[in-house]
């Protein structure tokens, strides 16, 4: 079912990053899309030639937002984790709509992403809050881990 979801998320991501008037050359490179994301789900992030990575402006918010999301709950010991995905789920819904990235930068952002939208699908289906704990800080993790490689 995780699998299911990411596969859709990334359809979702290249097709808003990659928004072309020709349904051909979209079919295509979705398809392309899939495949090359697929493999690069277990690559490493690598730095731009030791630099961090450029995001688009239009994106940024929404990794803020979902950012602030974790820290908030985690600092105020909340115990809601299912309303905490949604609202995470919504922020990178609107981060995959919000792409115009191309290239490197938008290649190495899914090996980020990925690992990422699994996380936060993780804490929606778990049914144990011990668990879901864990969970939050492997979301924390994520965005310090965004951090070291995005700008």
């Amino acid at each position: 079912m995780k699998k299911v979801f990411v596969l859709g998320m990334s359809v979702l991501f290249l097709w808003s990053c990659n928004n072309t008037s020709e349904k051909s050359t979209e079919k295509q490179k979705t398809e392309t899309h899939e495949e090359h994301h697929h493999d690069e789900s277990s690559e490493v992030i690598k730095l731009n030639n030791g630099e961090k990575w450029l995001v688009n402006e239009e994106m940024k918010p929404f990794v803020v937002k979902g950012e602030e999301l974790i820290n908030s709950y985690i600092q105020n010991n909340q115990k809601d984790y299912k309303a905490l995905a949604q609202q995470l789920k919504e922020q990178n819904n609107k981060l995959i709509k919000s792409c115009t990235m191309d290239g490197k930068s938008h290649d190495e952002l899914h090996k980020w992403l990925h690992p990422h939208l699994e996380i936060v699908k993780a804490l929606e289906d778990e049914a144990d809050a011990v668990k879901a704990n864990e969970i939050v800080l492997q979301l924390q993790q994520s965005y310090q881990q965004y951090h070291q490689y995005f700008n």
